[in-house]
């Protein structure tokens, strides 16, 4: 996998070199856009889709909360003090490194004690085994023939130098988008509608990149739309949250402001700003909304699982002394400890509610060995290890690294 990202990493530097003197040149072209005006104040939304999405930050009461709410109608399990526990799964992104959550996961069905999800968040390649988690158990097969059986063709394809220079990526996104539309068609939709109908919850991310906010996009409620056009969007944001900047294109949604004006909006992967997420910003004031709909916020709990699909301590690696290698190292590294940074940030606020946290991720004793970006032999070894961590019982951390019990005693003396 290092000759391979290497290989591409030098490429880019090039193109990057050939940009700057095109530019300098007053060469190069820029394809028009329609963007939101910077100092737009007002509101925009999907046009006929009002209600599918909110900013992580700065939650839509009447979108997001209203779901929520709406969602915990539906009865769930009541534990001995009169609280409904609700497990919540948060699935980080990952790239090839999915398919040790995917292993895992079709692992914990053999075992026996995976819950059924109230709620579930993915982001980056994280969204397309939320989606499978999402819909239960008997997609199980299908969530490992995804991850097992795909390579770096069936993702992603090169773009020549011209489009490279000219366009706005290193690699095409088609091949993805196929496979994509291949996965989602009518019938997995009608039965995304049907979990949505019985309270559960489907979120994924994305980043809008012209505002650098982190969109949350409810995607029960885009398939409860029906139609051909639900589909696409639903399909859109799949791919909108797997599109690596400069690896892949980045993908716009046509948006209308409330006054009729129609913009665009470039969205890419949402690991960009968040390498997993939760709902505990979604909540932020709900009590009144909860209230409105006769629910009590106090009789329900979340149950939070975080499943990280990479490493949560160093993956030690000799780094050649070359601007491309240190370079792509760099980015790795920046990349696993922003990753790391959420989970803490979610630890920390489970920890201060005093809500139940599990997290899995990569073991340090699995070493890989890929040839390339998504290397069909290491990812069934992947696989395979996930798999056998949950069927022989995973467990679960109670707490991130550095969060053991030498610290929680620290923190009580002090």
């Amino acid at each position: 996998m290092k000759n391979v990202r290497t290989g591409w990493m030098s490429g880019f530097l090039a193109v990057i070199f050939l940009m700057s003197a095109l530019l300098i040149q007053g060469c190069a072209t820029i394809r028009p856009r329609n963007a939101v005006p910077m100092d737009f104040s007002g509101k925009v939304t999907i046009s006929g889709m009002p209600d599918i999405r909110t900013d992580m930050d700065n939650p839509d009461p009447i979108v997001m909360q209203k779901s929520l709410v709406e969602s915990f109608k539906e009865e769930g399990p009541v534990n001995f003090l009169g609280i409904k526990v609700y497990p919540v799964l948060a699935i980080s992104g990952g790239g090839a490194n999915g398919a040790y959550g995917a292993g895992l996961l079709k692992g914990w069905s053999k075992e026996g004690s995976r819950p059924t999800f109230k709620i579930i968040t993915g982001v980056s390649s994280g969204s397309l085994i939320a989606l499978y988690a999402f819909l239960g158990k008997d997609y199980d097969d299908q969530l490992e023939h995804f991850f097992t059986t795909i390579s770096t063709k069936d993702i992603m394809r090169k773009n020549n130098v011209f489009k490279i220079i000219f366009g706005d990526s290193l690699m095409s996104s088609a091949p993805m988008a196929k496979k994509i539309a291949s996965i989602v068609d009518g019938k997995l939709m009608a039965k995304v509608v049907e979990e949505h109908k019985r309270g559960r919850r489907l979120f994924v991310g994305t980043v809008n990149l012209d505002a650098q906010e982190f969109v949350v996009w409810d995607m029960g409620a885009i398939a409860c739309k029906g139609g051909g056009d639900s589909l696409m969007m639903f399909r859109k944001i799949l791919m909108a949250s797997s599109s690596l900047p400069m690896t892949f294109p980045p993908v716009t949604f046509k948006v209308s402001a409330e006054s009729g004006e129609l913009y665009d909006e470039m969205h890419v992967d949402g690991g960009t700003m968040r390498g997993v997420f939760s709902i505990d910003r979604l909540t932020k004031n709900m009590e009144g909304a909860a209230k409105l709909f006769g629910i009590d916020p106090s009789k329900y709990r979340p149950q939070i699982y975080i499943l990280s699909n990479g490493y949560m301590s160093p993956n030690r690696q000799q780094v050649k002394d070359s601007l491309v290698d240190i370079s792509v190292r760099s980015l790795d590294t920046v990349v696993a400890a922003a990753n790391n940074g959420d989970i803490y940030r979610l630890y920390s606020t489970a920890k201060r509610r005093g809500l139940d946290f599990n997290l899995a991720y990569i073991p340090a004793d699995f070493k890989p060995n890929s040839k390339e970006l998504f290397d069909t032999k290491e990812m069934q070894r992947l696989f395979k290890r996930g798999y056998d961590d949950a069927v022989s019982g995973y467990k679960w951390h109670k707490t991130p690294p550095g969060y053991g019990a030498e610290d929680e005693a620290a923190e009580k003396t002090e």
